[in-house]
């Protein structure tokens, strides 16, 4: 007999043996388990004078419990979908560009049906990419093709690492399995938001590496593709240091930094269309407010709190994005004379500061001239006025108190930036657009209503955001190929999906697409 419980509410002062409870209230034997485990773990934190995990269970008994299944909260557990590996059948094996989390797991799932994928990444592998990016963050010396956006893993290894999507996928569960196998910790499989900590993305993408190497596949780092050329039925891949490779399935799982190939392939003929993205800054407060606002008195019992907030104005939405507890504002630059921020925090998120994205939606209206390649001009545009702000990789910055009242801060209060190369203090509207810096204004207030504590005279905003998605889509069928036969675009940079989980998920089903997997 298989059940799950739902709804089984455990106050968060309370320690308690989970299975021992289980069994007490529902009169079960300790003998008759054969299998436990969480489902899913949630705080609820609707009622502040008393603050609630909430878990669902998963149990497997021997025998039948009849009483059990007459309870609201008990239902017969569902079969979980079985994924299935069909042997490669192509003469050709598969070319994965890109080793972000849709080029890791559609790269694992073709290598576990002995395809033997062809990887090439422009960036370098986890371990000498760290130090790429030590030595971006220290000494300022940005190697544009390995760095925080690119390289093994891609933009999610220096993030938060959070698996939660706004998808409805039968897939999602595997997904959080397979980061838990390769290293994560197991509270990503049942956590209501997850996240594996930047720490722990290192340790998953070595081992997600390994496992594709075991099975045939072989990896070509600080490999950049260049070029295709098509011949019949197949595609000659081009890239530098003279590597060619032959394959009839092309999967471009490029990220949405990587502007020169989406450029080279747009010219190639692959057809693509502008999309909405958002642009706007990176707002840090002290984690300890956040705790305190989040949770009142029982902050001291729970993980770092965060928080996640929307209002819709009368033309445009504002949002708070990838909230990081605990978390460091990233120098996340990909190109020379460019700034670019994102947040990123370890598994423990013990950092003195909060930091979210504060992002205004950007619509196709607002940038698209005759190109669908606009929105990419744009974004770069005011990177570059950014940078141009201090000549340097100093941050555009301003306090709270100052932004709102169109005032410009001198110097830091009860919050230090924690942007690495350091910030300069000045009018946002001089790196944003103007429509961009009025509906943050607009939205602040709006926001503190929701999240009492939000509107701290202290906040730091630093700039720019202008990466939490990809400006354009590259258009696939039904069979999830683009306009080029044996092309298929896939996550995020092709405006398919928008984080780890749901791009993991687009390579996942575009791997099986292609290999006749479900």
């Amino acid at each position: 007999m298989e059940i799950k419980i739902a709804n089984y509410t455990v106050s968060v002062t309370q320690k308690t043996d989970l299975r021992q409870a289980v069994i007490n209230k529902y009169a079960i034997s300790a003998d008759d388990i054969v299998d436990f485990k969480i489902l899913r773990c949630s705080i609820d934190a609707r009622k502040r004078d008393d603050i609630l995990y909430n878990y669902q269970f998963y149990l497997n008994l021997k025998k039948e419990y009849p009483h059990l299944l007459a309870l609201p909260n008990i239902t017969l557990a569902k079969p979980q979908p079985i994924l299935e590996y069909p042997q490669w059948s192509q003469q050709l094996p598969p070319v994965v560009v890109g080793f972000g989390p849709a080029g890791m797991f559609a790269a694992l799932y073709l290598a576990r049906c002995h395809a033997r994928p062809i990887i090439i990444e422009r960036g370098s592998e986890i371990e000498k990419r760290k130090e790429e990016v030590a030595n971006f963050l220290n000494n300022k010396q940005l190697n544009e093709n390995s760095n925080i956006q690119f390289g093994e893993g891609g933009a999610g290894a220096f993030s938060d690492g959070k698996l939660t999507t706004n998808i409805n996928s039968e897939w999602i569960d595997f997904v959080l399995q397979e980061f838990y196998q390769h290293g994560a910790t197991e509270d990503v499989t049942y956590m209501s938001n997850p996240h594996v900590g930047t720490d722990y993305l290192e340790i998953v993408v070595k081992n997600m590496r390994k496992e594709i190497q075991s099975l045939g596949g072989t990896f070509y780092f600080n490999t950049v593709f260049t070029d295709f050329k098509k011949e019949k039925e197949e595609i000659k891949i081009l890239c530098n240091n003279n590597l060619e490779f032959d394959t009839q399935h092309l999967l471009l799982c490029l990220g949405h930094s990587a502007r020169d190939t989406i450029r080279t392939l747009f010219d190639k003929g692959l057809k693509m269309e502008p999309k909405s993205f958002s642009m706007g800054v990176r707002i840090e407060h002290l984690q300890s407010k956040i705790n305190k606002m989040q949770y009142g008195r029982f902050a001291p019992f729970l993980p770092p709190a965060s928080y996640k907030g929307v209002v819709h104005l009368k033309k445009r939405s504002v949002y708070t994005f990838c909230m990081c507890p605990g978390g460091t504002v990233m120098a996340s630059a990909s190109e020379e004379k460019s700034i670019v921020t994102n947040g990123m925090s370890n598994k423990k998120r013990d950092g003195i500061n909060a930091n979210a994205a504060l992002l205004v939606g950007i619509n196709p209206s607002d940038f698209f001239v005759d190109n669908p390649l606009d929105g990419l001009s744009y974004q770069e545009k005011y990177e570059k006025m950014a940078f141009a702000i201090s000549g340097d990789y100093k941050a555009p910055c301003n306090l709270l108190a100052e932004f709102m009242t169109n005032k410009v801060a001198t110097a830091a209060r009860s919050i230090i930036p924690s942007y690495p190369h350091g910030v300069i203090y000045c009018q946002l509207d001089r790196c944003l657009p103007s429509y961009v810096v009025r509906s943050i204004r607009e939205a602040i207030p709006l926001l503190n209503k929701k999240l009492k504590g939000f509107q701290d005279e202290d906040a730091v905003l630093t700039g720019i955001e202008t990466r939490s998605s990809s400006p354009i889509r590259i258009l696939r069928d039904e069979n999830r190929m683009s306009t080029v036969s044996g092309i298929y675009p896939v996550g995020e940079g092709a405006g398919y999906a928008g984080g780890i989980t749901s791009a993991a998920i687009d390579g996942l089903k575009t791997a099986m697409q292609i290999s006749g997997g479900r």
